[in-house]
């Protein structure tokens, strides 16, 4: 899939304070005006994921993941890691990625990244990458985030935010699981506990799944 051309749309950060993970999606960041070409293209990404997940391996159904009505390829992209190494996202084919967009200033992101890094520990040796986006901020912010939650998992630097752009990312923490083939599994908009005994048995059956 032709990756989705955004203009240029900056999202104004609202004061985001540390909270519990939410029964539902937290409320959307206001962002700024889009063009109608622009909108367009991104409501036709965002209904992409118009049903819940309901065939081949279910994930636990309280996590309330999204599953394309249709076969969608994950937009391709190349950024910088921490250390300014660029990581192509097709150098991943052949394995699930747990691709997550999140910033330092969001609270539920801040509460579901540890778990997201037990997930990565106990399955990364059998198939799973797990990728954290950062959206549109410097590595001396994120640096001091990353140590402070011992995270191991590559964090990537989306300075201009033309990634998170091309996910119709318009609030955060959103995640999308990646499949082997390269495309888009399911999307998980809002904060999750991602290490569950049920996501856990969930991801055990999906990296043992016959390639």
């Amino acid at each position: 899939m032709k990756a989705l051309g955004i203009s240029n749309c900056e999202l104004r950060i609202a004061n985001c304070k540390v909270r519990r993970l939410p029964a539902s999606p937290p409320h959307p960041c206001t962002p700024a005006p889009l063009h109608l070409c622009s909108f367009l293209l991104l409501l036709a990404f965002l209904l992409a994921f118009a049903w819940p997940v309901c065939a081949g391996t279910d994930p636990p159904r309280d996590l309330r993941l999204q599953a394309p009505n249709e076969s969608v390829e994950a937009p391709t992209f190349s950024l910088p890691d921490l250390t300014g190494k660029k990581i192509h996202l097709k150098g991943y084919r052949g394995k699930l990625v747990f691709l997550n967009f999140f910033a330092t200033w969001c609270g539920p992101c801040r509460e579901e990244m540890p778990g997201m890094e037990r997930l990565f520990r106990a399955y990364r040796d059998k198939g799973l990458v797990v990728l954290a986006v950062n959206m549109q901020q410097s590595a001396k912010t994120v640096l001091p985030f990353i140590q402070e939650l011992k995270l191991s998992f590559p964090v990537l630097l989306d300075a201009e935010g033309s990634v998170s752009h091309d996910y119709g990312i318009r609030a955060l923490p959103v995640s999308f699981l990646v499949g082997r083939d390269g495309n888009l599994l399911w999307r998980a908009m809002g904060g999750r506990e991602w290490d569950t005994q049920e996501m856990q048995s969930y991801i055990g059956q999906m990296v043992a799944e016959k390639r």
